[in-house]
């Protein structure tokens, strides 16, 4: 395996009794390696080695916020709004320049099973803010609830038309494996995603255990399109401000503090900042990675009519009677 991967993506950070677990898993290969099905997830072996630690070790804390997501929905923007909003009510002096303009939204909101807890089951977790602590996932929702049995702790899940997400994927994958934009990769994708083998996949299961979890259990599940978050971004950035019990007030709303915090987090802003054109995560990704387009609908200018039509068929499929639509 390449050693300019994320360690998350490779296979050298497994302890023996992963090793054994996952020489009897079912797995396929990709093109950046083995991927084990472990609960009815896809995972490489270093990332299913930290989904262990974390089910072996996480102790929630009652004020504990998880972002969840595929990767590629949205991410990065729900990370950074999210701080924003619970930023805001901290008393900083006005000289203080925001953590966000100083550091990515992946560094003020880490990654559970694949930064925090990749290497040991009892990470030190002393730097993470206090109360609350902003955290993340790649999980479905019935792996990550294994530690959460019992927990009061608020989990928000965005997601994204699997058409963008497929294409997002691509060029983030050509982007960290240093490769050229090929066309060959997306077809691979689609293919094996349609299949329902991907990392964190299938993409249908992912999303409606987060659909279904949001309807039983609204208070501590939130379910956020990114759709809806580009077409009404006013709405919906109240929307998560009321669900994580921080509502904006009235002079909040007349004195413009809801727009700031949207210009803040804009794709614009944040990827003019220097730490997203030169940092890199832990995972040695860079931060310039988590920066493309944003855009809804940019899937219909790679993706065939052929590949829509496919993929639209296996939704109408698959979230038959769930209730959601797209």
């Amino acid at each position: 395996m390449d050693k300019e991967l994320p360690p998350n993506l490779r296979e050298d950070n497994l302890s023996e009794e992963t090793k054994t677990l996952i020489s009897s898993l079912p797995w396929e290969k990709d093109r950046l390696g083995k991927l084990y099905n472990y609960h009815g997830c896809w995972y490489y072996a270093n990332t299913l080695q930290g989904v262990l630690n974390f089910q072996k070790g996480f102790k929630p804390q009652d004020t504990d916020i998880i972002i969840a997501s595929l990767p590629k929905s949205g991410t990065t923007w729900l990370k950074a709004l999210t701080f924003a909003l619970l930023e805001r009510s901290k008393n900083r002096s006005s000289d203080d320049p925001h953590s966000l303009l100083s550091n990515n939204p992946h560094g003020l909101v880490p990654f559970l099973e694949a930064v925090l807890y990749l290497k040991s089951s009892k990470p030190d977790l002393t730097k993470l803010s206090s109360s609350p602590r902003l955290l993340s996932t790649h999980m479905p929702l019935h792996t990550l609830q294994v530690p959460l049995k019992d927990s009061p702790c608020k989990i928000v899940y965005v997601c994204r038309n699997v058409k963008d997400v497929l294409v997002s994927q691509w060029y983030f994958r050509c982007a960290y494996s240093h490769k050229e934009v090929d066309k060959n990769i997306l077809e691979s994708l689609f293919e094996s995603s349609c299949r329902g083998v991907g990392f964190y996949g299938p993409f249908w299961e992912h999303v409606l255990s987060y659909w279904k979890g949001s309807l039983d259990d609204s208070k501590h599940v939130l379910f956020m399109r990114y759709e809806d978050m580009k077409a009404e971004p006013f709405a919906q950035i109240k929307r998560l401000a009321d669900f994580l019990g921080c509502p904006f007030t009235e002079e909040e709303e007349h004195s413009g503090s809801i727009d700031k915090i949207l210009e803040l987090c804009s794709l614009r802003n944040l990827s003019g900042l220097e730490i997203n054109k030169t940092g890199k995560t832990e995972n040695n990704v860079h931060y310039s990675n988590f920066f493309r387009k944003g855009e809804v609908g940019d899937s219909k200018n790679h993706l065939t009519p052929e590949m829509e039509s496919k993929i639209d068929m296996i939704i109408g499929e698959k979230y038959k009677d769930s209730g959601l639509e797209f």
